[in-house]
C-alpha cells in the first residue's frame, strides 16, 4: 500500500506541470503579412509558417495578383487580405496584420518599410537592408516614429548551428587569431541580382553579406579599418562597373583577430563556409549559412547541434518582442552597420586604399 502511494504521488507530480500548463491561457499568434512573393518568400518563408509558435500567415501584398489567387487558398488566407502594392495603405484597417516581412529587391525596401510604417506596421525587411545608408537612417527613422519594431532577416543570427560558433567563439576556443569566410556561387544570367538598380550591387551586396556579418557575430567586434579589391573576370559581360564578380577585403579589429572575406558570383563551385582559428582549436563552418544541412566542425570532429527551421526562428522571435516586449537581435542598426562597411569596401577597392571605419 505504501509503494502504491508513493507511485500516487509521484505520477502526480510529474503530471502537476502539465495541469498547470493545461490550465494556463494560450498566447495569441502574432499576425504577419508578407510583402513580395517571389521564390524565398514562396519557397522559405511562406513554408516555415508551419513551424512557427508565435506567428502566423494572415495577409498577402504583392504586384501579381495571378500569385495570390494560387498562393492564397494554399494558405488560407481570405481574398480580404490580399494587398497590391498601391492598396497596401490600407493594411492600417486591418487588426489582424500586426508586422509585415519586405521581400523584395534592395532598391524596394525603403519605400515599402516607410509605407508599412505609415500604416501602423511592425516591420521584418529582407537583407540588405537598403543601397545607402542614407536610404537604411530613413527606413530606421519612419519606423521608430511611427513606434514600431523594425527586424532586419539576418536569419544566420537565429539558426543553430551559427549560434552555436558563436557561443564557441566566446567561450570555448581562447584567444581567436583569425576568421576568415568564404561565400560565392555562379550567378545564372538574366537574375535580377546583375541589375544594379536592383540589387544595389553585384556579389558584395547578396551574398558577400554573409562573409561579412559572420565576421562581425562571430569576433563580436566592429571592424575599425577595411582593404579591399574587386576583380571582375574579363570577357564576362555580367559584369562591370557597378555589378562586381569577385570581392577580397581585410578587416582590422581592436583586439587585432585577422578577418577575411570573399565574395563571388562566377565561382564554380561555390563556397558557403567560415573558419575560426583559436588557440585552443579550429572551428570550420561547411555549409554554413545555406538553407538547410549546416555542418560544424571542431579540429576536424563534428560538433553536434539541434538543427532549426530558422527562417520560423526569426519569424517567432519578432512576433514575441511584438507581443510581449523585448529588444529585437537584428534591428535595423545592424543591417546600417554593414551597408556602411559595404561601401567602404567598394571605396577601398576603387581608391586601392585602406579605409578608416
Amino acid at each position: 500500500m505504501e509503494q502504491l502511494s508513493r507511485r500516487t504521488v509521484l505520477a502526480g507530480m510529474a503530471a502537476g506541470p502539465a495541469v498547470l500548463r493545461l490550465g494556463e491561457p494560450q498566447k495569441r499568434k502574432v499576425g504577419w503579412a508578407v510583402l513580395g512573393l517571389g521564390s524565398y518568400a514562396q519557397n522559405q518563408i511562406m513554408p516555415s509558417f508551419k513551424d512557427c509558435s508565435d506567428s502566423k500567415l494572415v495577409a498577402l501584398v504583392s504586384g501579381h495578383p495571378e500569385k495570390m489567387e494560387r498562393l492564397g487558398p494554399q494558405y488560407g488566407v481570405e481574398k480580404h487580405a490580399w494587398y497590391s502594392y498601391e492598396s497596401m495603405h490600407k493594411l492600417i484597417y486591418n487588426d489582424e496584420v500586426d508586422i509585415v516581412y519586405v521581400i523584395t529587391p534592395p532598391s524596394t525596401h525603403r519605400g515599402f518599410v516607410e509605407a508599412a510604417a505609415k500604416a501602423g506596421k511592425h516591420v521584418c525587411c529582407e537583407k540588405p537592408m537598403a543601397p545607402s545608408v542614407a536610404d537604411c537612417q530613413a527606413m530606421i527613422d519612419a519606423v521608430r516614429k511611427a513606434g514600431k519594431l523594425l527586424q532586419i532577416g539576418y536569419r544566420c543570427h537565429y539558426q543553430a548551428h551559427n549560434m552555436r560558433a558563436v557561443e564557441m567563439c566566446r567561450k570555448s576556443l581562447g584567444k581567436i587569431k583569425s576568421i576568415t569566410s568564404d561565400h560565392g556561387f555562379n550567378m545564372g544570367r538574366g537574375a535580377w541580382r546583375l541589375d544594379p538598380k536592383l540589387a544595389g550591387g553585384g556579389s558584395m551586396m547578396d551574398i558577400g553579406i554573409y562573409s561579412l556579418n559572420a565576421l562581425r557575430y562571430l569576433s563580436g567586434e566592429e571592424p575599425t579599418t577595411v582593404t579591399a579589391k574587386i576583380t571582375n573576370p574579363p570577357g564576362d559581360d555580367r559584369f562591370y562597373p557597378g555589378m562586381e564578380d569577385t570581392v577580397e577585403w581585410t578587416m582590422t579589429v581592436r583586439s587585432g583577430v585577422h578577418l577575411k572575406g570573399t565574395s563571388g558570383y562566377s565561382w564554380q563551385p561555390g563556397k558557403n563556409r567560415f573558419e575560426v582559428v583559436g588557440e585552443r582549436g579550429t572551428l570550420f563552418a561547411d555549409p554554413a549559412t545555406f538553407y538547410t544541412n549546416h555542418r560544424l566542425t571542431l579540429d576536424g570532429k563534428e560538433v553536434a547541434v539541434n538543427g532549426n527551421n530558422q527562417f520560423a526562428a526569426q519569424m517567432d522571435h519578432l512576433s514575441r518582442c511584438v507581443r510581449d516586449g523585448g529588444k529585437v537581435r537584428t534591428p535595423g542598426e545592424e543591417g546600417l552597420r554593414d551597408i556602411r562597411i559595404i561601401h567602404a569596401i567598394y571605396e577601398s577597392a576603387r581608391t586601392g586604399k585602406t579605409v578608416k571605419l
